[in-house]
């Protein structure tokens, strides 16, 4: 069950298949303004019944003029129009502005990407020879005010509008775009052909701001003490008289779904932790004793049934059957559970903690997407399953997840541990699962969080952890004798959003400390390597 919720103010962005997009959501979020992310492809009566102020149309790889181009579908501009909605076009949004009311886009004889120097202006003026040329102003109030004259942008388009819709001017130019952003402020329409979500765009925050409260007219008053207090009550609504069965892993968002669970229901939560042989390092009797202790009068049961995850997993390597077979044990667990207590599966919630990163990688502005990967919340769980899912977290970003785990009372170490899959251990041995393999992986694992704590470099990055490489022996020496062992590889990155992400610079140093440990201390082991991927192209799980 995805909530549905009630917020005053509500903008809605249309997606066109940028890899960024949710990025417009955060922006707006942190403005103070609830935003969501739906398809282009989304019907009339689909964004009435969201009920927004105002629409963002994102960026994406085509080309407006493209026969299979997307398009808004018909009626949305009749309707945006007849009621003057703020609409916000960003780069591919701007062209499909241009484009659907009589505008023109062509392929630029250059493309230009990366960032670029753009000069703000307040309006479009001709010289005799029919070229542009501008007059360095102050910027124009509304979308840029408050801004230089000349601002750094990230752009990234090889298309570029050369007519605008009547009715619309330039408010900016670049050396490769005349029209770098334009403006129809007597029907609240406004576009750029750049990316002002993005951190490259160091004034872009500030820019959707002002669309907010200058062009929208928002009071931007949207916070999570607010939504704490809604999600409660529409929580306790939505149960009624049925059961809560509650996955905790001891990860940050089932942690703080089961503080939120618990809060809004009380004793008709019930909450499980499924030993499944792929935790971290004592992580069972640790997240029983701070829930007993930080989430007064509910009471996790732990069940131990890493014999039967090792006995199904025997032989699997393929990363998507892995997930899979975990995530129709976990149900099978809890249903099990729930026989046990005497209760009904059919009248009983299975609570997940779903975030909006999870669900926006499993699906694009076409529907369901090529699969990167499966998320254990989205897409492990078995078809003949009879419990309801209940996701209070789906619509929110990990930060939003922490400062809502704040607002419950959860102690810091619960809300800023690092992220841990719901499928464990299982995705991070890059091959099939056993006992052996994970007992190796979960020591090498230990000593490296164990190393950044100490150094005080886990709270400087997002999500740390350690990969078993499949068993391909390499050689080594030890005590004068050649050896074949295991490849442990560390990864670390940090990110707002786990969108997209950066490696983290590990101190040369700490690395090497971490690697002669996990050599000389985890059997079986003689050579550790460091991740440098970003994401995207890469993954943050190798899995």
């Amino acid at each position: 069950m995805a909530p549905a919720l009630q917020h005053k103010e509500r903008i809605l962005v249309l997606d066109f298949g940028s890899q960024v997009s949710h990025l417009i959501c955060r922006r707006c979020r942190e403005c103070g303004v609830y935003s969501e992310l739906r398809s282009c492809q989304t019907s009339l009566d689909d964004i009435l019944a969201f009920g927004p102020d105002a629409l963002i149309l994102s960026g994406g790889p085509h080309s407006v003029y493209e026969t299979n181009a997307p398009h808004l579908k018909p009626g949305v501009w009749k309707h945006c129009e007849a009621k003057k909605m703020p609409i916000l076009g960003i780069c591919y949004g701007f062209q499909e502005m241009c484009h659907a009311l009589g505008g023109k886009v062509e392929p630029g004889t250059k493309k230009e990407f990366g960032r670029t120097e753009m000069t703000i202006t307040t309006g479009d003026t001709r010289s005799a020879d029919g070229e542009p040329s501008y007059k360095k102003t102050r910027a124009e109030p509304g979308l840029f005010e408050g801004l230089s004259a000349k601002e750094n942008v990230w752009m990234s388009h090889g298309d570029k509008v050369t007519k605008l819709p009547v009715g619309f001017r330039s408010i900016a130019y670049s050396d490769n775009s005349e029209h770098a952003a334009c403006a129809d402020p007597s029907r609240h329409l406004y576009g750029v052909q750049f990316h002002p979500e993005v951190t490259h765009t160091p004034s872009g925050t500030k820019m959707i701001a002002n669309f907010c409260k200058h062009i929208c007219g928002l009071k931007c008053e949207w916070n999570m003490q607010d939504f704490c207090i809604q999600e409660v009550e529409r929580i306790s609504k939505l149960v009624g008289d049925k059961e809560v069965i509650g996955a905790i892993s001891g990860g940050v968002d089932s942690s703080v779904a089961a503080a939120l669970m618990h809060k809004a229901v009380g004793n008709k939560f019930h909450p499980f932790l499924i030993d499944t042989g792929l935790l971290r390092k004592d992580e069972a009797k640790e997240v029983k004793l701070r829930m007993d202790q930080h989430i007064k009068g509910m009471n996790l049961k732990v069940i131990d049934a890493s014999a039967d995850f090792f006995r199904e997993l025997k032989g699997t390597s393929e990363p998507e059957a892995k997930r899979k077979i975990i995530g129709r044990l976990f149900y099978e667990q809890f249903e099990k559970a729930v026989q046990g207590m005497g209760l009904d599966p059919k009248k009983c919630l299975l609570l997940q903690g779903t975030l909006y990163p999870d669900v926006i990688e499993s699906t694009s502005y076409k529907g369901p997407s090529t699969v990167i990967k499966t998320h254990h919340n989205v897409g492990g769980l078995p078809e003949k399953m009879q419990m309801q899912v209940l996701e209070p977290l789906r619509l929110l970003f990990k930060d939003e997840v922490r400062k809502l785990g704040f607002q419950l009372g959860l102690p810091r170490e619960s809300v800023m541990r690092h992220p841990f899959p719901g499928p464990g251990l299982g995705i991070r041995i890059i091959d099939s699962v056993n006992e052996e393999k994970a007992d190796t992986l979960r020591l090498a694992d230990n000593i490296y969080i164990e190393e950044i704590r100490k150094s005080g470099d886990y709270d400087k990055i997002s999500q740390a952890y350690a990969a078993l490489l499949p068993t391909v022996r390499t050689v080594g020496v030890m005590g004068d004798h050649r050896t074949y062992g295991c490849v442990v590889v560390l990864r670390a990155v940090t990110t707002t959003d786990f969108m997209t992400a950066d490696w983290y610079h590990m101190p040369y140093d700490l690395l090497g400390r971490i690697s002669s440990r996990i050599i000389n201390e985890v059997p079986g082991v003689n050579r550790v390597c460091y991740d440098v991927s970003q994401k995207p192209p890469a993954t943050i799980e190798w899995e």
